[in-house]
């Protein structure tokens, strides 16, 4: 696989001096669906990003922070067949580039608090527009980087994840979706097993022909000069990406949360 995007990437700068853009597949536990990364745009996010789905990092990782009416998230943790789930290892962090706004159905990078270029393996996809308001995702901690765009088959798949009851797990995993598991079945402390969890199976290159996304119109984020506006919220900004947290003490915990 490496090779062959080499070889790609090669071909692409030698015959258009451009950097290719890429489809990527999201194999999840609730259907498949596309992604068209902004290679072009975003280059040293998407190149990032790449590199852990080339590495197979995404396989069997987990949606583990869901905000209703905001952002689904993954990337940071793995099942590896019983629990606790394990800490997907970190690269170097990224540059950040946050020329696109965050607008719904875009995935971006999330990153530590007060640290704009400290995006590494975590994302999320944005559930509505967050480029303004309450939180500003394109002006708060240096703008998030927006670097892809799902298909429309990927919106109601999200859409599914997002009507998932919440569950605090603890660590990380604070509201957490689960399937097919209720307030009663944490009450009887029923163990949560792979039927629960809201899993990417695997995150693959489909298509990595040149200007893939070139029919895409992605939004420019024209507040990135602006100041954000105080964040008085406890699920969001700053506080909320965050997301690079271990897991200590999950599953210790099992509320629905409300």
């Amino acid at each position: 696989m490496k090779l062959v995007r080499f070889l790609l990437l090669a071909s692409s700068v030698i015959f258009t001096g451009s950097i290719q853009a890429t489809i990527v597949e999201f194999r999840t536990s609730l259907g498949n669906f596309e992604v068209n990364l902004f290679d072009e745009i975003t280059p040293q996010t998407v190149e990032n990003f790449l590199h852990y789905v080339e590495d197979e990092s995404y396989h069997n990782s987990v949606i583990h922070r869901l905000i209703p009416d905001f952002v689904v998230q993954g990337g940071g943790f793995a099942y590896t067949g019983e629990l606790p789930l394990s800490v997907i290892p970190a690269k170097a962090a990224v540059q950040n580039e946050p020329k696109l706004s965050n607008r719904k159905g875009t995935i971006a990078m999330a990153k530590l608090e007060n640290r704009p270029n400290s995006a590494t393996n975590q994302w999320f996809f944005n559930l509505k527009d967050n480029h303004a308001g309450q939180p500003q995702l394109d002006t708060q901690n240096g703008g998030f980087t927006v670097f892809g765009q799902i298909s429309e088959q990927g919106m109601e798949i999200l859409e599914a994840i997002a009507a998932l009851p919440r569950f605090n797990l603890g660590g990380a995993a604070s509201s957490m979706p689960l399937r097919n598991y209720s307030t009663a079945d944490a009450a009887a402390n029923k163990p949560i097993t792979a039927e629960n969890l809201v899993l990417i199976e695997s995150v693959v290159i489909v298509d990595a022909r040149i200007n893939t996304a070139s029919g895409l119109n992605p939004v420019a984020n024209t507040l990135i000069g602006q100041q954000p506006p105080p964040d008085n919220s406890q699920d969001s900004g700053g506080s909320l990406f965050w997301l690079v947290l271990g897991l200590a003490g999950i599953l210790l915990l099992r509320r629905q949360v409300p």
